[in-house]
């Protein structure tokens, strides 16, 4: 039986839910890219929407993120100039950098390095996971008195490029968002 007839053969006697899947099963789940295809600089621009500040809802942000190798994982630094206080006619820039090295615990699942009890010890716990060209790094942080907050990155290789979405929910509510496109200036 050639390919025209096999398939001729699954329409008539497959259900039509095996049916679609027989023909489309290998292209409806696309491979996750490995890691290494993040590794690099790359910088650009973001825009970010806010609801917590009236004077600053629509910002705009430099941002640069460094990927690399690190033991049996990677290593993330992102650095944000921010212009979200001071005069909206001429506002402060600050510049914010944080680094996380990201272990494997399983493949293609990778948790913070520094990471502790996000409840006992307070500080960030962090992991990162791969969907087909996405990054998708997420920080959740649980505050003294009990409030949380996650942040979630997803940078999403495109074309030469690298998409940034980012999210930050506070007690389930979204207060800040941004999108942004950075270019690969470096190995």
């Amino acid at each position: 039986m050639g390919g025209a007839e096999a398939v001729l053969w699954i329409l008539r006697k497959a259900t039509p839910l095996v049916a679609v899947l027989a023909l489309f099963g290998g292209g409806a789940s696309a491979q996750n890219v490995d890691i290494a295809a993040f590794f690099g600089t790359w910088e650009g621009n973001a825009l970010s929407e806010s609801q917590i500040s009236v004077h600053f809802q629509l910002t705009s942000r430099d941002i640069g993120v460094t990927v690399q190798p690190a033991g049996d994982g990677f290593s993330l630094r992102w650095n944000t100039v921010q212009r979200q206080r001071g005069d909206p006619g001429n506002p402060k820039e600050e510049l914010k950098a944080t680094t996380i090295r990201f272990a494997e615990v399983r493949p293609g699942v990778w948790q913070g390095a520094e990471n502790g009890d996000p409840v006992g010890s307070g500080k960030p716990y962090a992991w990162a996971h791969i969907e087909r060209q996405t990054l998708v790094v997420s920080i959740l942080q649980i505050y003294p008195e009990g409030r949380h907050e996650i942040q979630v990155y997803r940078r999403t290789l495109s074309g030469g490029f690298m998409e940034l979405e980012f999210s930050r929910v506070v007690e389930g509510r979204t207060v800040r968002s941004a999108t942004g496109r950075l270019v690969k200036v470096g190995n």
